[in-house]
């Protein structure tokens, strides 16, 4: 079957699913399906292919936000919990948090996560697209995704929909994998992340395939300057990165004015 084009020069991401070409509208199904896989090994799995990095990473990612009391946060693909919890933490009792999440599975994991740790009143649990989200015109005031945009099938329609949702003044937040920018290291973490990564997801979370795609999800990911031009295109203003381990992952913030 010959993949429908028509979103690929303003979503150029929507037709890949890793380095497989698929019509665009079954791209968000089989992510649905990697995500159903791997919900129940996916925090021992970011813990051992970063090395426990991703913590750091994560610690300096709320570092940036600084949330304050009484700040709503929305974080899309969400999944198991990990930014809304460190959020509500320095937000304190007076913060909320939804989690936002394309699958059922991610959810599950999250909301037990939150009744192991007390925290069921300050969360939210939803499922939902990226996309279109279930959330209403400027409602919030923190809109965060972590290691899911690159996920999306649609990321500029995914970046609008943050502006939206996003109280005036409100602020954006992307953690994510990116392009190394040091000599040497971007080589050796290719050869890292195709060689052992997709053992580990064979090995620990009996699933080669889903880890596979997502080491191939990387290296299609836009670089940092295309990744802030697109959220600047979305309506977001004062857009800047921060590089994480050279470059391995980066922050993107933005404010909506």
């Amino acid at each position: 079957m010959v993949p429908a084009m028509s979103d690929a020069p303003r979503n150029p991401e929507s037709r890949w699913f890793g380095d497989t070409e698929v019509d665009p509208t079954e791209k968000t199904h089989r992510v649905h399906d990697v995500f159903t896989s791997v919900a129940q090994r996916y925090d021992l799995m970011n813990d051992l292919m970063s090395g426990g990095v991703h913590r750091l990473w994560k610690a300096q990612f709320i570092a940036a936000i600084r949330p304050r009391p009484g700040e709503i946060l929305l974080d899309v693909a969400g999944g198991t919990g990990d930014i809304a919890f460190r959020f509500l933490d320095q937000a304190g009792p007076t913060g909320r948090a939804i989690i936002c999440d394309l699958t059922e599975g991610m959810v599950a994991v999250g909301r037990d996560r939150a009744i192991d740790r007390g925290r069921v009143g300050p969360i939210l649990h939803m499922v939902g697209n990226a996309e279109s989200l279930p959330v209403a015109d400027r409602s919030v005031d923190v809109y965060t995704i972590s290691f899911g945009l690159r996920n999306v099938t649609r990321i500029d329609d995914a970046l609008r929909e943050a502006r939206r949702v996003l109280k005036p003044g409100g602020r954006f937040f992307c953690l994510e994998f990116s392009k190394v920018v040091l000599p040497g290291l971007d080589r050796a973490y290719d050869l890292y992340s195709r060689a052992v990564i997709p053992r580990l997801g064979k090995v620990v979370a009996k699933d080669e395939d889903s880890y596979r795609y997502l080491v191939e999800s990387i290296r299609r990911f836009p670089d940092q300057p295309s990744l802030a031009e697109r959220i600047e295109a979305a309506g977001l203003e004062r857009v800047r990165w921060t590089n994480l381990s050279a470059g391995i992952a980066a922050i993107h913030t933005g404010w909506r004015i």
